[in-house]
């Protein structure tokens, strides 16, 4: 074993399991899960991100730009495929109104699932979930979104979820040049910093482990970083949090290692149901969205309609044993067009492409993280 949580014998430990995006939208729900149920009803916690709204009727926010409101079945397919602990802090928490969003925690919540980034009010949405392991390891959970349409963020008095804000600057590089491109930066909002600090700080005194979910980053362009996640990440280990998990960009992104701590800026999809017609597609809002990944054609008979970058993705797995994390690895999958996904194995020619892929990306944003095969999953380490 090492104690730098990122490799190490993981032969006696517990298991811990976190997916990327959830958006189950389908008559029977279950189906989705097919292929998965086994190997997450084997492990001790299972963790995902969801994208979208379990209630019987709601208002459509003005500011929601893809708004999936999907029966409440789908919270119970979630708790009947594994899922212990559900975050809902995104930027669809509120796309069908404060009502629905506190309708789909209380299915959630109904199905034996905790939620957390959340809730009726700032409190209960910074408030984080724990989860004890069978060799008494006690974890938290906290969740955040970078990713915040206006209003969606939980006040003193509203529902929402609980933000990590950025701010952006546009710097003009030649300054005798009009329309050249700028230079982007971005840095985190303070107040939303200084919460999350306190977040993980007290999660931490009464934890052995802190896992921070955040909802962030930059979707569908290829390995890119911004500024304020690498500052946010920084902040959250300094903090205490022992691994980040990344949402939100629908592509797998690089890792990294932060002071022995795994961070996963995107995790891609997992489970997503996403169909669209020709309407859809011929939107502006699409048609803006689309100029990010040039090569992605929209397919009105698929049930997932994303780039295809997105095919590729990984389940995180975190060996815990004696309050620490010993090993942590990932698991590559492929979605096809029927959104289901399916752990590849080490033989598939998809797993190398996978691979491959997660270490591109993580070169190209010149981050640390190394990748090694050991049996059935792909080994996070430091690169030399």
């Amino acid at each position: 074993m090492s104690g730098d949580g990122t490799r190490g014998d993981a032969a006696l430990s517990q298991v811990l399991l976190a997916a990327g995006d959830l958006a189950p939208d389908r008559p029977d729900p279950d189906t989705l899960f097919d292929a998965v149920r086994p190997l997450l009803e084997s492990a001790d916690v299972v963790f995902g991100q969801l994208e979208t709204t379990f209630a019987d009727k709601g208002l459509r926010m003005p500011q929601a730009r893809h708004a999936v409101l999907a029966k409440p079945e789908g919270a119970y397919a979630l708790a009947r495929a594994g899922f212990d602990v559900i975050s809902c802090a995104g930027n669809h928490c509120l796309d069908w109104g404060s009502e629905a969003l506190l309708e789909s925690i209380g299915h959630l919540r109904a199905a034996g699932i905790d939620v957390v980034g959340a809730g009726k009010n700032i409190a209960e949405a910074r408030a984080p979930v724990y989860r004890q392991l069978p060799d008494g390891t006690k974890i938290a959970f906290l969740a955040y979104s970078s990713i915040l349409p206006m209003g969606y963020w939980a006040e003193a008095n509203r529902p929402g979820c609980a933000p990590m804000r950025a701010h952006t600057l546009y710097e003009q590089i030649e300054h005798d040049q009009p329309g050249t491109p700028a230079r982007i930066h971005t840095y985190a909002h303070k107040e939303d910093l200084d919460a999350l600090r306190a977040d993980i700080a007290a999660a931490k005194a009464n934890a052995d482990l802190v896992f921070v979910s955040l909802h962030w980053g930059i979707h569908f362009v290829r390995a890119t970083i911004a500024d304020y996640q690498r500052e946010v990440a920084r902040a959250a280990v300094e903090a205490g949090a022992d691994a980040i998990l990344g949402h939100h960009a629908h592509i797998l992104k690089g890792v990294e290692i932060v002071a022995g701590r795994p961070v996963l800026y995107s995790l891609c999809n997992f489970a997503t149901d996403l169909r669209m017609d020709p309407e859809h597609a011929a939107r502006k809002s699409f048609k803006e969205i689309q100029k990010l990944a040039p090569d992605w054609v929209p397919d009105f008979d698929s049930l997932y309609n994303f780039p295809p970058d997105s095919r590729m993705s990984a389940l995180a797995r975190f060996d815990i044993a004696s309050g620490r994390i010993v090993e942590t690895s990932l698991l590559p999958l492929w979605i096809d067009r029927d959104a289901v996904p399916r752990v590849l194995a080490p033989d598939d020619e998809r797993f190398g492409k996978v691979l491959e892929y997660l270490r591109a990306v993580t070169r190209e944003a010149e981050l640390n993280a190394s990748f090694q095969v050991r049996g059935d999953r792909v080994v996070v380490g430091v690169a030399a």
